[in-house]
């Protein structure tokens, strides 16, 4: 009954929870048809903005309106706030010195015993397991005094914990066993392409890093790409350097080799950085008119395309500045966000929740857009997220490009710096793990502190 509301449940291995009372929505439509304007009644208020199940597990973006107070307590920011909820058969195994931490929530306790409240990247989290299965809800919030303009994350605990109250098994085709799942090497050219170098991971600008720290050396391919740009194309620092970057296409940031700024110093949250501070991802640049690999076309260098990593799921909401595709398959679950394509653009374009892509599909063009047209320089920030027991975590997808620009331009890169690397080792995918079934804990859905890049 619940697959003509939640299209696709029964693709999820895992139990799926969600705010749905379905014995009260039955009652109800026994006495006649139910107008799905009417839906929020039976979920505790809250509006369903996306339902997305797949082979490793499910994703749900639900909101609750400004004009919801019932049972909730008075708050400065009044505006709409969205929900997270994920389930997943599939957490990746990162080494995560503050993962696992959280407080419990004496109110919820007997619903949910291994309940784990806590903040991180960005987010208020609360983590726990049903079944064996790891969940996560999750709202994002700034830990700081309310706002009018930003959800303070003491005045985000009274919904998260509404929704989690309302929680009940709607669906799902539960699997007994978990999927094995064994790293492989990532393919790389063997022969080396004449131009493309790039400099180590992990090696930032110097003096970039947060607290004093430098950039985190993760040689990990987590997914094997279509890079997000056409070839020529640069990963640079857009904020730190000799002179900091502008649109101009014949700078030193619009050259090889690479460069690294995962960990430079931002005010996010990012738990792989040995700051505990960082970019989140990486800055891309297109050069000034790419080669395009499907025929001699010309083009605007100020229209240069941004193109689907993968075939996946948007997760937007109109107006927000970034957009992710999610990945749900048998051994991934994971995320790609895009970020400084201009709002209005994307929401024209349909770039919305739920809608399916193709892996090269072209989904928007590089801008500058951060607040405001002309906010920053001319780039895309591009980051991963992968699931983990502490939830939707951040990790350095360094690696991962070089390894798709390598596949797009047909040669491996060359690695350079203090000691030059006459070939470079192979990546490797990164290491999956599937949940215990005893009592394993999971933190939530993450994504950027502000939802949006500084540079």
């Amino acid at each position: 009954m619940t697959s003509t509301i939640f299209t696709g449940i029964g693709r999820s291995p895992v139990p799926v929870l969600l705010p749905f009372d379905t014995a009260a929505y039955l009652n109800a439509r026994r006495r006649g048809a139910i107008d799905p304007q009417a839906l929020p009644r039976y979920q505790a208020d809250f509006q369903t903005d996306l339902f997305d199940a797949g082979p490793s597990g499910y994703d749900a973006v639900f909101s609750l309106g400004p004009e919801v107070t019932s049972g909730l307590p008075s708050r400065i920011f009044a505006r709409l706030v969205e929900v997270q909820i994920t389930g997943s058969s599939i957490t990746y195994d990162l080494a995560d010195p503050a993962g696992g931490k959280g407080e419990s929530v004496k109110a919820l306790s007997a619903q949910y015993p291994d309940l784990r409240r806590f903040i991180r990247e960005g987010y208020v989290r609360y983590a726990f397991t049903r079944f064996g299965v790891p969940y996560v809800v999750s709202i994002q919030c700034l830990d700081s005094a309310p706002r009018p303009k930003r959800l303070a994350c003491r005045e985000a605990y009274p919904i998260a914990e509404r929704f989690l109250r309302a929680l009940r098994v709607t669906g799902g085709q539960p699997s007994r066993s978990a999927p094995e799942i064994t790293p492989v090497a990532a393919e790389r050219p063997a022969v080396f392409d004449a131009d493309f170098t790039y400099r180590p991971v992990g090696d930032i600008v110097m003096n970039s890093g947060a607290r004093g720290q430098g950039g985190r050396a993760d040689r990990t391919a987590y997914s094997q790409i279509r890079f997000p740009l056409d070839a020529p194309a640069y990963v640079h620092s857009q904020s730190f350097g000799r002179r900091r970057a502008s649109d101009k296409f014949d700078q030193p940031w619009s050259q090889y080799p690479w460069r690294d700024s995962f960990c430079e110093a931002r005010d996010f949250n990012v738990g792989q950085c040995a700051s505990g501070l960082g970019h989140q991802g990486q800055d891309l640049r297109p050069g000034a008119c790419p080669l395009r690999r499907d025929g001699p076309d010309g083009c605007d260098p100020r229209q240069q395309r941004v193109l689907a990593v993968r075939d996946g799921v948007v997760i937007r909401s109109a107006k927000q500045q970034g957009a992710i595709i999610q990945v749900n398959t048998g051994t991934e679950h994971i995320r790609f966000r895009y970020m400084h394509m201009n709002p209005s653009a994307m929401d024209d374009d349909g770039l919305l929740n739920g809608r399916a892509l193709r892996e090269g599909e072209p989904i928007g063009v590089v801008s500058n857009y951060l607040d405001h047209p002309n906010g920053t320089t001319r780039h895309l920030h591009f980051d991963v997220q992968l699931f983990t027991r502490d939830g939707w975590i951040w990790v350095n997808p360094y690696t991962t490009l070089i390894a798709a620009y390598e596949r797009l331009i047909g040669g491996r890169g060359r690695e350079i710096g203090l000691e030059m690397a006459a070939s470079p080792p192979p990546a490797a995918t990164g290491t999956i793990s599937t949940p215990a079934q005893g009592p394993s804990l999971l933190g939530p859905a993450a994504d950027a502190a502000a939802g949006r890049d500084r540079n």
